[in-house]
């Protein structure tokens, strides 16, 4: 689905390579702020860069994982998308991020919620999980908001530029949705 309608303030679109650079100013702008939590800012140092990313990620594959860009009131927000999508067993990861001046709004809590449903219902996923850096309180508070249930850790699941990180697994499966 090319565009997602989320409220009367945020939209999702779809990524494409026109898009490459607002999405690299917003990180080259929150550099600092992102990077805390997300590795793959360090390895962003130019626009190619972002258009090596999105290339990656919109292969023309029925099975390619759907990454969408964030609109709020018509700005650009930040990502939002399924990754390591297991189409065999109907399970994916839900990753995001969101510009600084962003944050707050409830606008990724919004947006998780909604490719929730568009994940059960559309591709007829059974299970979708979130991995949050530990610390990451901020984040974290989507999945337990969103009534996912906590697994465990994946120690040392993510290198960050400080080292090591352990995630915490979250997951909702399609049974414990109320649709």
């Amino acid at each position: 689905m090319e565009h997602i309608r989320v409220n009367h303030k945020i939209r999702l679109e779809l990524i494409n390579l026109s898009m490459a650079d607002i999405v690299f100013q917003t990180i080259d702008h929150d550099r600092e702020f992102l990077k805390k939590w997300l590795p793959f800012v360090n390895y962003t140092s130019k626009v190619a860069d972002t258009k090596a990313f999105i290339e990656s990620i919109t292969r023309k594959d029925d099975k390619s994982d759907l990454v969408y860009t964030i609109w709020y009131n018509e700005e650009f927000a930040g990502l939002i998308g399924f990754k390591d999508t297991d189409w065999v067993n109907r399970k994916t990861e839900l990753g995001y991020w969101l510009a600084e001046k962003m944050q707050g709004k409830g606008i990724v809590t919004a947006c998780v919620e909604k490719l929730i449903r568009f994940a059960f219902q559309k591709q007829k996923m059974n299970r979708v999980q979130i991995k949050v850096a530990e610390k990451n309180l901020q984040s974290e508070k989507i999945p337990m908001k969103l009534g996912f249930v906590y697994e465990g850790t994946e120690r040392q699941g993510e290198h960050h530029s400080k080292g090591y990180v352990n995630l915490r697994i979250y997951s909702k499966l399609k049974h414990e949705t109320s649709e």
